[in-house]
């Protein structure tokens, strides 16, 4: 499967042919995030950081920026990580995983010395855990590369990746000579370092072509892509079809499609042209067997499930699709296929798809759809007084705090605010304490 990068220096996104040389500009960051994590986990790189070009207080131009990605999808990020406290601090703010690239490498090594920095590298397991590293395998003719790629230690890639993966949960591979050349990676290299460790294998640098990302998908590698993207050389859609495993499953991929907050709603199945319409629709497309035609969950019923991401297996034989429901999944109304609406639990998450339902196909009579922003505040300020001021009993405080939540919904969904927004800056707070 391909990870986007968001290569960024002095505040822009940019690309670089063999890590120096500007070769395109644009300041699109959130629009780039936003649609490449519906492919697959995304790369955010501070290549200042990784240059050494920050003030006193270790910030960049591009800091800022870089810190508000961080929960914008399922985020990596790499560029200068050097102290595990910057570790700690970037995994506090929504990364999921932080590559390590010259820190992780003694740049010079006396006799009986490792070539790895354990100790660092050991403090960061301790404090972070293994499977949250990525360490960088950057090479140069073969050799590890390090201080952003202006200089080399004397062990070869192989050698320096076998000792390397006991501190990591995946290894980042650049051949760093191919770099935003788009002439394609080094296969034997790739081949050899494959061969020599068991962790995840992530390869970047030069990769071309849907042709070659299927061919590293086949070693058992995935590929961390800029250059191709930004020039329209390779696109996610293509990439993420092309990659699955049809042969194993007849054709057909199992979809499990499931509500923003995890709860599973459906299960179908679909072809690479039922994939292709869901990522160009937005809306969740199977191939179905009783009407043998693409089918697109709603098409009836108006209750589409928009499409937030898919995401492959590590078979990449089913593949999991976060969607947002416009109402209940189920034939029979349901908000699941898997329970009744008798026995269907409350929760945030579906009091807030009942909401969008309900401005998506008004009803004669659904007092939520004469809501407008103004009105909604004023109940939001209402609630509020009678939940503080009237509110005595322990059913009172239910009852208002019920109401509150409600209208708090409604507007959130005005303002196209979540309730995982919500809880991932909950969740930020709590990691800052």
């Amino acid at each position: 499967m391909v990870i986007a990068s968001i290569d960024m220096k002095d505040g822009h996104v940019v690309q670089l042919k063999n890590g120096r040389d500007l070769v395109l500009q644009r300041d699109d960051a959130e629009n780039l995030i936003s649609e490449f994590n519906r492919y697959g986990e995304v790369a955010i790189i501070d290549l200042d950081q990784a240059f050494g070009n920050a003030d006193e207080k270790g910030e960049t131009k591009n800091t800022q920026l870089f810190q508000h990605l961080l929960r914008k999808g399922n985020v990596r990020v790499g560029g200068g990580i050097n102290t595990v406290k910057k570790a700690r601090e970037l995994i506090s703010l929504g990364a999921e995983k932080v590559i390590i690239g010259s820190a992780a490498w003694n740049s010079s090594i006396k006799d009986g010395e490792s070539v790895l920095n354990e100790n660092f590298l050991q403090e960061l397991n301790d404090a972070i855990g293994k499977e949250r590293v990525i360490i960088s395998v950057d090479a140069i003719h073969g050799k590890i590369a390090i201080k952003g790629w202006t200089q080399t230690v004397d062990v070869s890639l192989v050698e320096g990746a076998k000792q390397a993966e006991k501190y990591c949960s995946e290894l980042l591979f650049t051949c760093v000579e191919k770099e935003g050349c788009m002439e394609g990676t080094d296969m034997q290299l790739v081949e050899e370092l494959r061969k020599a460790v068991k962790c995840r294998v992530v390869v970047a640098g030069g990769v071309n072509s849907i042709e070659q990302i299927v061919q590293l998908e086949k070693l058992g590698c995935d590929v961390q892509l800029g250059m191709a993207l930004y020039t329209g050389v390779v696109n996610l859609k293509d990439a993420f079809i092309n990659c699955l495993n049809y042969e194993k499953t007849g054709g057909l991929i199992p979809v499990i499609a499931q509500s923003p907050s995890g709860e599973v709603l459906m299960m179908g199945y679909a072809n690479k042209e039922a994939f292709a319409k869901s990522f160009e629709t937005r809306r969740l497309t199977f191939f179905s067997r009783t009407k043998n035609r693409l089918w697109t969950k709603g098409e009836e019923s108006q209750h589409y499930l928009d499409l937030i991401k898919m995401r492959a297996d590590c078979d990449r034989d089913t593949v999991l699709a976060t969607v947002f429901p416009n109402g209940g999944v189920c034939h029979t109304g349901s908000y699941t296929c898997f329970g009744s609406e008798v026995d269907a639990k409350s929760n945030l998450e579906r009091l807030y798809a009942t909401v969008a339902e309900r401005f998506a196909n008004p009803r004669p009579g659904s007092y939520t759809a004469t809501l407008d922003a103004k009105r909604v505040r004023e109940k939001i300020m209402e609630e509020a007084e009678e939940l503080t001021d009237e509110a005595e009993s322990k059913n009172d405080i239910i009852w208002e705090v019920t109401d509150l939540i409600y209208f708090m919904s409604v507007l959130m969904y005005k303002e196209g605010v979540t309730w995982q927004d919500i809880y991932d800056e909950l969740d930020k707070r709590h990691k800052e304490k």
